[in-house]
C-alpha cells in the first residue's frame, strides 16, 4: 500500500476518535457549570447530586480522552515530518499555547476541583470548575486557530524554504477561523444535551426511583440540544460564504477555482487539485442529520407534561437518536479535512510533501497499533460510561463526604 494513504488513514481514524472525546468534555462541562452554579445559589441539594452524577462521567471521558490526546500528537513528529519542518514555526505556536491551557491550566483546575469536595468553600470550588470550563474553551480557540491556518495559511513569510511567523494577529482574524471555531462550540453542545438527554430518558423508561432528579437533567439536556441545533445550523451555513472565498476548490469548479488550479499548475506541476468526493458526501449527511435533529423542538413537550414522560416513546426516541450528533461531528470534520486535500496547508504545502519518507510497512504497523490503542481506550470509555451512568445518582463517588474517624479500638476508660 501507498504510505501517504496510510498515513492519511492513520491521522483520520485517531483524529476523529479524539474529536469525539472532546465535544463530550466540552458539551459536558458547560452544562457542569450550569448545575453547580444552580447548587450554590441556591443550597437546593438535587443541583448538588446532579453535579455530582454528570461530574463523575465528565471526568471518566476527560482523563481518557486526553491518553488519547496525546497518543494522536506523536504523529507529527513520526508521519508528518515535512510539516513539521516547513511550517512548524507558525503551525506550533497555537499548539503550544494550547498545550499550555489544556494540559497546565485546565488540568490543575480539574485536579482541584475533583479532591476539593468538602475541603475547599462552595465559591472557591464552584470557580475552579469555571477555571476548567473557560480553560476547555480556550483549549479549543487555539486548536481552531492552528486548524484554520491550514485550511487559510495568513501571516507568514517563507525563508529558505520554511514558513516564518510574522503577524500573529493574523492567526486571530483568520477569516476561516470565527465562524467554524462557533460550529464545533455549538455542535459540543449539542452532544452534551443529547448525551444528557438520553441517559436521563433512559433511566425515565426504567422507571427509577430518581424521577424528579432525572426529569430535571432530561429537560436541561433538551433544552440544550435544541437551542444548540440552531446554532450548529447557523455557524454551519455561515462558512459557505467565508469557504468559498479562501478555498475556492473546496465544494465548488467555479471560475476562481480554474484560476488557483492554474496557478498552482505552474508552481507545483501538473495533478489532480480537486478535493475528494469523499468531503461532498460527508457534508451532505452532516447536512441531513443537523435537519432531523432540528425536531428536537418537537419533543420540547417532555419538559412540561409529566404524562409524555410516562407514556416512553419520545424517550424511545431521545434514546435511539443519540449516535446521531456524534456520526454528525466526525461528518463534519472529514468534510473541513478532506476538502482542502490534496493540501495539508492550503495553497502552500501539498500533503504527499508532508509525510515522512518511511516504508510502507512500518506505516502499516503505525497505523494498525495506533487505530488499535485508541479504540482500546474509546471502547474503555464508553463501557466505564455505560457503566456508571446506570448506577444512578444515588451516591457518586465523586463529591462523596469523607467517612469519619474511626473509634479506637480500645478506648481508655471515663475517669470518675
Amino acid at each position: 500500500m501507498d504510505t501517504l494513504l496510510l498515513a492519511r488513514l492513520q491521522f483520520a481514524t485517531t483524529t476523529s476518535i479524539h474529536f469525539l472525546f472532546v465535544v463530550v468534555t466540552l458539551g459536558l462541562v458547560t452544562l457542569l457549570v450550569g448545575m453547580q452554579t444552580a447548587w450554590v445559589l441556591t443550597g437546593n441539594p438535587r443541583w448538588e447530586r446532579l453535579t455530582r452524577y454528570w461530574g463523575q462521567l465528565y471526568v471518566i471521558n476527560y482523563v481518557l480522552g486526553i491518553a488519547t490526546g496525546i497518543v494522536m500528537e506523536f504523529q507529527f513528529g513520526l508521519n508528518w515530518s515535512g510539516l513539521s519542518r516547513y511550517v512548524g514555526n507558525v503551525f506550533g505556536a497555537p499548539l503550544a499555547i494550547e498545550t499550555l491551557v489544556a494540559f497546565f491550566l485546565e488540568s490543575t483546575f480539574l485536579g482541584m476541583w475533583i479532591f476539593g469536595w468538602h475541603r475547599l468553600r462552595r465559591g472557591v470550588h464552584l470557580a475552579l470548575l469555571w477555571g476548567v470550563a473557560l480553560t476547555a474553551y480556550a483549549s479549543a480557540f487555539w486548536i481552531m486557530v492552528a486548524n484554520s491556518w491550514l485550511q487559510h495559511p495568513v501571516g507568514y513569510e517563507v525563508r529558505d524554504g520554511i514558513a516564518h511567523l510574522t503577524d500573529f494577529g493574523a492567526l486571530l482574524t483568520n477569516p476561516s477561523l470565527g465562524m467554524a471555531f462557533g460550529h464545533v462550540v455549538s455542535a459540543a453542545l449539542l452532544v452534551g444535551g443529547m448525551l444528557m438527554a438520553a441517559v436521563s430518558a433512559w433511566h425515565l423508561i426504567r422507571r427509577t426511583p430518581d424521577f424528579v432528579l432525572f426529569r430535571t437533567s432530561l429537560r436541561i439536556g433538551l433544552v440544550t440540544a435544541a437551542l444548540a441545533i440552531t446554532l450548529v445550523q447557523g455557524f454551519g451555513f455561515a462558512q459557505f460564504g467565508p469557504v468559498g472565498e479562501v478555498q475556492p476548490t473546496k465544494f465548488g469548479q467555479g471560475p476562481e477555482a480554474q484560476e488557483l488550479i492554474a496557478e498552482w499548475t505552474i508552481r507545483f506541476g501538473p495533478g489532480d487539485y480537486t478535493p475528494p468526493v469523499l468531503a461532498n458526501v460527508g457534508l451532505g449527511f452532516m447536512i441531513l442529520i443537523g435537519f432531523t435533529l432540528g425536531c428536537v423542538w418537537l419533543l420540547l413537550p417532555l419538559l412540561f407534561r409529566d404524562w409524555v414522560i410516562r407514556l416512553r416513546f419520545p424517550l424511545w426516541l431521545i434514546l435511539l437518536a443519540l449516535p446521531l450528533p456524534f456520526v454528525a461531528v466526525i461528518l463534519g470534520w472529514i468534510a473541513r479535512e478532506v476538502g482542502r486535500q490534496p493540501w495539508v496547508a492550503y495553497g502552500l504545502l501539498p500533503t504527499d510533501q508532508a509525510v515522512s519518507q518511511v516504508g510502507a510497512p512500518v506505516m502499516l504497523a503505525s497505523l494498525i497499533g495506533f487505530s488499535l490503542l485508541l479504540g482500546a481506550l474509546a471502547v474503555t470509555n464508553w463501557v466505564l460510561l455505560a457503566r456508571h451512568a446506570a448506577r444512578g445518582a444515588d451516591d457518586p463517588a465523586l463529591g462523596r463526604p469523607p467517612a469519619p474517624p474511626n473509634e479506637p479500638a480500645h478506648p481508655e476508660p471515663a475517669l470518675a
